[in-house]
């Protein structure tokens, strides 16, 4: 199948990359930046193509010329969370872009939304429990899937969003919980000041979720939104208690140095149902 892709060079992207050449799969990647991107070691394969998706000029006809499918994982000013920039600039960016694509005459689209859609939600979360986001982020990433929804409703093409939960692994941003042990480590700190730790989260390693994104675009039919996560509650805690064993480190955790998020309940986390159901895996798997 012929991709186009954005997002390519991001955290989630180079390892959806990686997992869609290994299924044979020719993808066109849009950059700010191609040089850098060609640079990017493992991916003589993709296409790149010099592209800004705020720019009102680009040529979306040609991007989208041959191509089965969008794959959309752009967006930018992450992890800043409450920033009305989301969706005041990227909602109705990414939106006119995505359009501009079916309109081009790509009949099948993929979207990363968010857990943060959910909002204050407690325990497993459902594709079928109602959005309630409170966060800048969520609310226009879920406004971005009624977009989507009603302009399928004009101009039918098949829609794939999928929720990710809390990704961890190579690339991931240098201020996340896991990153940000390792520098301690490295730095050959003797504490790790965290938050309480007893939060319950869906955690799982982002190559891992690269496969099940990658296998998903095989998956013909409309599906609408789809958790990506492992359905497995795990605290902040036993997250950094398990790296610390990986990594042969010993650490004292200051535990409570930092306070909840406001933005995310105490506890939650995906049902893996429907993900499962989809790629033809027992639930438990």
């Amino acid at each position: 199948m012929k991709l186009l892709v954005t997002g390519g060079t991001g955290f989630i992207g180079q390892h959806l990359l990686r997992a869609l050449l290994a299924a044979g799969h020719t993808v066109r990647a849009l950059a700010r930046d191609v040089a850098s991107a060609r640079a990017l070691p493992g991916f003589a394969q993709v296409q790149w193509v010099q592209a800004d998706l705020d720019d009102p000029s680009l040529d979306v006809g040609s991007l989208a010329e041959g191509v089965e499918q969008l794959v959309h994982l752009a967006w930018q000013n992450l992890p800043n969370y409450q920033a009305a920039f989301h969706y005041e600039h990227n909602l109705f960016a990414h939106y006119r872009f995505i359009k501009a694509v079916v309109q081009a005459g790509v009949e099948r689209v993929a979207v990363t939304g968010t857990c943060f859609e959910y909002g204050l939600h407690d325990g497993a979360l459902s594709e079928s429990m109602p959005a309630q986001p409170v966060t800048a982020y969520g609310l226009a990433k879920y406004s971005l899937l009624g977009f989507l929804q009603a302009l399928q409703r004009q101009q039918p093409f098949t829609l794939q969003w999928w929720r990710l939960f809390y990704l961890h692994g190579q690339g991931q941003n240098p201020n996340s919980l896991l990153a940000s042990l390792d520098r301690a480590i490295d730095a050959g700190e003797h504490q790790f000041c965290m938050s309480p730790g007893d939060q319950l989260r869906d955690y799982l390693p982002v190559a891992e979720a690269a496969g099940y994104l990658a296998r998903l675009l095989a998956v013909p039919g409309d599906h609408g939104v789809i958790n990506c996560c492992s359905g497995r509650p795990t605290s902040l805690r036993a997250l950094v208690e398990q790296r610390l064993l990986e990594r042969g480190a010993s650490l004292e955790l200051v535990l409570g140095h930092y306070p909840y998020a406001a933005h995310e309940p105490l506890a939650f986390w995906g049902n893996p149902t429907r993900l499962r159901a989809l790629l033809k895996e027992p639930v438990d798997g």
